[in-house]
């Protein structure tokens, strides 16, 4: 089944709509969503991206990140795609967005308007095996001094979120 992204302008303001890849051959900015969920002992969820992923397979990265559909709320696309990856229902909040740009594997380049939400449960994740090869709760302490020794195990977009608007991610649950 084809897959497609809104197309949106700097200001997060939609002009159009793409399929997905051709969206991420081409570079063009559109709407995303990740989704950052901790647990009751401050550790933060992640997810080792499937194999079969057509970019960035096998790294760890954040809950969920995906797209909205066209039409779709980035709220309620963020609680739809936690629960098609991780098996998940939560609530969510979005807490900030930003715009970023980077080159991948595959001469995929993603370019994204990221809305960040965040989440809290203790249950544990029934991924999608399509989706998640494996996953684990790890202590953002740990977890900085490990994308500081191994950089090339983390996504992009997620290593960005990290490093750049950690304040902001960790806020909301101290």
């Amino acid at each position: 089944m084809m897959e497609f992204v809104v197309l949106v302008d700097q200001e997060d303001t939609e002009t159009g709509v793409m399929e997905k890849q051709e969206a991420h051959l081409k570079g063009l900015l559109h709407r995303a969503i990740s989704v950052f969920i901790f647990n009751s002992k401050g550790e933060l969820l992640l997810q080792q991206r499937a194999g079969g992923k057509y970019h960035s397979a096998n790294l760890w990265t954040n809950a969920c990140c995906s797209h909205p559909r066209h039409g779709e709320h980035v709220h309620d696309a963020a609680i739809r795609r936690l629960h098609e990856e991780m098996g998940l229902q939560c609530g969510l909040k979005e807490i900030f967005s930003f715009v970023y740009k980077a080159q991948l594997d595959n001469q995929i380049t993603e370019h994204e308007f990221d809305h960040v939400f965040v989440g809290m449960t203790d249950e544990a994740p029934i991924p999608d095996p399509n989706e998640v090869a494996a996953w684990k709760y790890v202590l953002p302490k740990k977890l900085a001094t490990e994308i500081k020794e191994h950089p090339e195990e983390y996504t992009e977009w997620f290593k960005i979120c990290f490093n750049e608007w950690g304040d902001k991610l960790f806020t909301p649950i101290n």
